[in-house]
């Protein structure tokens, strides 16, 4: 019987680990046709939908997932940025649009390749690149045509290059200073000087983009709590505001072909809402109509159409159109149609809580379907509904610079299904609360955020259908570090924990990582030569022999950014201890998990697990 049970448990899990999803589309210059990613052969690839026929096609299959993609401006050629098992050490091939030819232009597999652009001619493609250094960020110059490779820029850290100048004669780049905090130049390529553009202050800049007079539009938070949108010149510093919502961050924007109008999205609490800014009269409007869910990657088919991703807990994500003359949305790609499911997926509720100190602190409440709830009397006696308990997993998500959406998760969406109660949070240090959130985690104030989840467990007593004594939590990458916290620190407040590619112990973590990496991470965790004691102090592998709880534990050999020996070093300690954990590795995956056999094996062995000990 039991086992007839796994076996129906593992098909109907397939059923929501096999939905698949169309992302970041990207209209093709003069080819009427959008590309797109999508993991509809079992590993992310290059699509295309056809404007004139409607219809999806595949681009080409390539041995491992595709990351990267840029067009032309001709439209002819495309540059396609492809890892190794999920190393994330792309490397750069470039796609014949017409043969659909395929050959290696930027290969030396020991190294990071972050990918620019297109230049203005169609001849050259920018990136830069850890060639001389673990973490040492180079720009680079490559003519496509005759292969000639030129360094064009040597940086101390991490940089990253975004646009050319409209005549080609430099660049546009970033360098990541911390993790939240970037400086824009200008790269002259006749003389090799820069030239620092943009805002004062520490903020990130998105949504990069130039005109053929030189003049542009950014995203930044520079000068403000929240991400606002702004005018600028590649000839001077500073920058015009253009639209600023203090509440919220503008997290996209995109210039329309005829430069009328820009298309942004603002991120509310976890939400999109896509507004047009009108550039002549400098108004605003959100549309009309707009399906709820998480917009991404704008991109203007024409003057009238625009495209965009859209995903919801509802709808697990496609490639939809806006247009501007008659106001409606489409939905182009049905790749996420999840038609044996679509009937058990929920919506979730957006709460707050005041946590130790006031701060309030937001979670997504996904509750199952009210057929558990049992009734006293029969409905037709008029009976109120009485709340059955129910286990809890709490979902905890990593970054920490980052934020549970308003969008689709499929284990989320199945624990919900077989009757969990799945909370959500984005606790202090999340984004798209403004700076000031962001930053509230920082350093010495790491382990407020960990308090956050027992004052949420405390919030959660306040809905009689939730089971505070028997709550599992998950999470992965820092994520992960906040389930070993929270087992370690408040021992007494978790029935079960699953740590997917998690932090152990912040400086083991550092000495690691890479070289790069560790820089920007230091901003945020605090330095191994000034915050070593701390580190020690909160770290959850020196804590381990505090968990009561059973604890299953996942990593990916290739993880670039969290080394294995992070899990490897806690589960050899629990086991000669004799407590209570499972380790599986993944031999062919890095940080993210890719293939979808290993995607099924995880998440079956999750549901199993917290099936096994929250289900009492």
């Amino acid at each position: 019987m039991e086992n007839n049970e796994h076996t129906e448990d593992n098909s109907t899990l397939q059923a929501y680990l096999n939905v698949i999803l169309a992302y970041q589309p990207q209209v093709v210059p003069h080819r009427n046709r959008v590309t797109f990613i999508t993991k509809k052969t079992g590993l992310p690839q290059l699509w295309s939908w056809d404007a004139a026929e409607s219809s999806c096609k595949q681009v080409v299959q390539l041995p491992d997932r595709v990351m990267a993609v840029k067009h032309s401006s001709c439209g002819f050629r495309t540059v396609i940025g492809m890892d190794h098992k999920g190393n994330e050490k792309q490397q750069l091939y470039m796609l014949d649009n017409e043969t659909l030819n395929v050959q290696e232009l930027v290969f030396s597999p020991e190294h990071f390749h972050h990918l620019g652009s297109w230049s203005p001619c169609g001849k050259k493609i920018t990136f830069s690149s850890n060639r001389r250094g673990p973490g040492l960020f180079d720009l680079y110059v490559l003519d496509v045509e005759t292969k000639q490779l030129e360094v064009v820029y040597r940086h101390e850290s991490k940089c990253v290059p975004l646009s050319w100048l409209p005549d080609g004669s430099g660049l546009l780049f970033v360098t990541d200073e911390t993790s939240i905090s970037q400086h824009l130049y200008v790269l002259d390529l006749q003389d090799g000087g820069t030239r620092r553009i943009g805002l004062e202050g520490a903020g990130v800049y998105t949504s990069v983009q130039l005109c053929e007079d030189g003049t542009g539009y950014f995203i930044t938070n520079a000068a403000e709590n929240t991400m606002a949108l702004y005018c600028f010149s590649a000839d001077r510093t500073g920058a015009d505001l253009l639209c600023h919502i203090p509440e919220w961050d503008i997290e996209e924007a995109k210039l329309s072909p005829d430069r009328s109008r820009i298309a942004y999205t603002v991120n509310e609490g976890g939400m999109s809402v896509l507004y047009m800014y009108n550039l002549e009269s400098g108004s605003s409007e959100a549309t009309k109509g707009q399906p709820k869910g998480v917009i991404q990657s704008l991109s203007w088919l024409n003057e009238e159409q625009l495209v965009f991703a859209l995903k919801s807990p509802i709808q697990p994500g496609d490639v939809w159109s806006y247009r501007t003359n008659d106001t409606s949305f489409q939905q182009l790609t049905h790749f996420g149609a999840a038609e044996s499911i679509a009937h058990l997926l929920r919506e979730p509720e957006l709460c707050t809580f005041k946590s130790f100190d006031g701060v309030e602190v937001p979670y997504f409440y996904y509750r199952p379907d009210s057929s558990r709830y049992t009734m006293g009397q029969s409905k037709s006696e008029g009976a109120a509904l009485t709340a059955q308990k129910s286990p809890t997993v709490v979902y905890v998500h990593g970054g920490p610079e980052s934020q549970i959406r308003f969008e689709f998760q499929p284990v989320i969406q199945y624990l919900v299904g077989k009757g969990f109660n799945v909370i959500a949070p984005n606790v202090r240090g999340s984004m798209g609360y403004g700076k000031n959130y962001l930053n509230l985690d920082n350093r010495r104030k790491r382990m407020d955020t960990v308090a956050d989840l027992a004052e949420m467990v405390k919030d959660l007593g306040r809905f009689e259908e939730i089971d505070t004594a028997n709550i599992g939590i998950m999470g992965r990458s820092y994520g992960g570090f906040m389930v070993l916290a929270a087992l370690t620190h408040y021992p007494d407040l978790w029935a079960a924990g699953v740590d997917i590619v998690g932090i152990t112990h912040f400086r083991t973590f550092l000495q690691n990582t890479g070289e790069w990496r560790r820089k920007l991470r230091e901003s945020e965790y605090g330095t191994l030569a000034d915050d070593s004691d701390f580190f020690e102090e909160i770290a959850p592998f020196n804590h381990s022999h505090k968990i009561k709880v059973p604890l299953l534990i996942f990593h990916g050999r290739n993880d670039t950014r969290v080394p294995v020996t992070e899990a490897e070093q806690l589960f050899a300690d629990m086991q000669a201890r004799g407590q209570e954990a499972e380790l599986v590795i993944f031999e062919d995956e890095g940080h993210q998990t890719e293939k979808m056999e290993n995607h099924i094996a995880m998440n079956s062995r999750i549901i199993r697990f917290f099936r096994r000990h929250l289900e009492k």
